[in-house]
Order: structure tokens, then sequence, then C-alpha cells
């Protein structure tokens, strides 16, 4: 694994501009609208924040990469402020249709909303499924399932009933404190967890019978696809979440995990990050005898930000960038690898 370099044909960072926000406090969380025209901020002040950029006429006429327009110079507005959270909002993300967006908070609440036209948000649900601080939010790549985890330890997976409301379908427990960070298989058949009891964890919802669990070659022993009827019924059907992986690689608290394409096929590529300092990357490749994964360590950087604990790690999700991450860390700095295959 090795840095950024700005030279021949690698990627290169340069700091476009700078959004003051009117948040009166931490902006702990940002996420883009899939679109990539719609910022939200999630701050400690308990709001969200939603932000446009005003348009640049020159840079449409101009237009960007591939013929479409670039971002511009134009100023980033404040559209919106989302509120209702009680204290401190800790996460925030948008779906991938990106009609809806979630927010979570110290407050044990995650809040569901409705992307409407005019920068206008409907709040669609108010889901209290968690007892503690509830520290992320995740949706599916396909679906409109939302995942969150929690200081509780359990994670939380919900679903919109069409006849109701959103409400939490089942709970993922196996975690002993807190967790951190999740993230969705790019196939969504997936989720990972990063928790404080420094394991990385993968779950799936799965087929698996009295007589498959007992002989791991059963054909019917597999992992299905996740979808909403299949979430509404999974409590009754023949499927049932289960944990796949038990990754214990870590020396302290994992914070952040993300899960990317990768370049080697299979499930693709999982990176984490915590308090060891140390970015690891895993190769997921399925076990067609089992549902169990068993992740290849292919790559690990030790002191990754230093003496620093490093805080978040994220996956570029641009076309022929599937080995290049981004770390972030208590040193106050960006950090940007390229996972090298020459040397996996």
């Amino acid at each position: 694994m090795e840095g950024s370099s700005s030279s021949g044909s690698d990627p290169a960072f340069k700091s476009s501009q700078t959004i003051h926000t009117e948040h009166l406090k931490t902006v702990r969380a940002v996420a883009w609208s899939p679109a990539g025209k719609t910022l939200a901020t999630a701050s400690f002040d308990s709001n969200v924040g939603i932000w446009e950029q005003e348009r640049d006429d020159d840079a449409d006429e101009d237009g960007g990469e591939d013929g479409e327009a670039g971002l511009g110079n134009g100023e980033w507005e404040c559209i919106g402020t989302l509120e209702g959270h009680e204290t401190e909002c800790k996460s925030v993300a948008y779906s991938a249709s990106g009609t809806l967006l979630a927010s979570c908070s110290r407050d044990k609440s995650v809040w569901i909303w409705e992307v409407q036209p005019d920068a206008e948000f409907e709040c669609m649900g108010v889901l209290l499924e968690h007892s503690q601080d509830v520290k992320c939010v995740a949706w599916h790549p396909q679906e409109e399932i939302l995942a969150s985890g929690s200081y509780d330890d359990t994670i939380k997976l919900y679903v919109d009933d069409p006849s109701d409301d959103w409400y939490c379908f089942t709970t993922l427990k196996g975690h002993d404190s807190t967790v951190w960070s999740l993230a969705w298989s790019p196939c969504g058949r997936y989720l990972a967890s990063a928790s404080d009891d420094k394991t990385l964890r993968i779950w799936a919802y799965a087929d698996i019978s009295a007589t498959a669990a007992e002989n791991a070659g059963e054909k019917n022993n597999k992992v299905l696809q996740v979808k909403p009827p299949s979430a509404l019924t999974s409590g009754q059907g023949d499927g049932r979440w289960v944990q796949v992986s038990v990754v214990e690689d870590a020396e302290r608290s994992l914070y952040s995990v993300s899960w990317g394409k990768g370049k080697s096929g299979g499930l693709g590529w999982v990176a984490s990050v915590g308090g060891d300092g140390t970015l690891r990357v895993y190769d997921i490749q399925e076990d067609p005898s089992s549902v169990a994964l068993k992740p290849k360590l292919i790559a690990s950087i030790p002191d990754a930000h230093g003496v620093y604990d490093v805080n978040g790690v994220s996956w570029n999700p641009r076309q022929g960038f599937e080995d290049v991450l981004a770390t972030v860390g208590d040193d106050g700095s960006v950090k940007i690898w390229r996972v090298d295959s020459e040397k996996r």
C-alpha cells in the first residue's frame, strides 16, 4: 500500500472550496446526494444542514469531465435546516435513490426524511429502537433498507411498511461494545460492522435450515438477496440474519469500515481503521460450499497517521479508482492511499 502522488496517472487532490456552515458546534458527518449536487451535514448542534451550490453559468457552458457540467465556482448556500433531534447529531446518509435522508443522534433516535421538490423535507418516521446513543446510519445500495449502529452494541435494520410506517424488522446482536460504523457490500447481500470490541464482523441474510446448519454443503445453505419483501418476512420465513465472519486483527477499537468494489472480483475489498492506527484491507470472496466468509488480509500499514488514531476510511467510488481510498485521523489530516496490486 502506498500514499498518493500527483505525478503520472495517479489521482491528485486539491482544495476546491470551503463551506462556512451555519452550525453552532462541531460538524460530525457529511454526505453527498447520489446526484452529487446536494450535501447534508450532521452537527453536534443537533441539526442537519442541507447545502446546494449557486448556479454558475460559466461552468455550465464550459462543461466538466465527459461533457458534463462541473461543480463550478458558485457559492454553497444553506437551503434548509432539519430540526428535531434533541442533542448531538452523529451521522447522516442519503438512500441510493436520493429520495430519502436518514440522520441519527445521541438522543437515541433515527429520523427518516423524504426529499421533496424545492428543498423541502418531510419527516417520514422517528425510530426509537436503540436504548443508547446512535452512532451511524447506512442505506442498502439498491433497496430502501436502513441500518443503524449504536452504543447499545446492536445493529438495527429498518424498512417501510407500505400499509403503516417505518419500523425495525430485525436486530443484529454479537458485538460486545459500541458499533461505530457500518458498510453494505456493493452487491447489497452483506453488511459489515466495526466496533469498540476490536472486531470487524460481516452479516448476511441467509437461507439456513436446521439441516443445512449442520451440513455446510447443503444446496439451500446460501446467502439471499435482501429486498423489502424478504425483510418484511425475515422473522417468519426460511431466511434469517446470521454472522458469517468475525475478524479479530485489531489491537484497539475499530472506528470505521468501508466496502468497495476492489480490483480482484468477488465481493470486493473491505477497509478498516481504528485506535491502533493501522489501515487494513481485506479481499472478500464467497465460498460456494458455505455461507461463512474468510476475509483475506491483502494490505496493511501500521501508524497510518503516525501516533494518532485513525477515525475514518472511505473507498473512492469512481470507476477506474477502485484501489484508491482515503483516511482521516486525530492528526487533523486526510491521507489518500492506493493499494499496490503488484505487492499483494
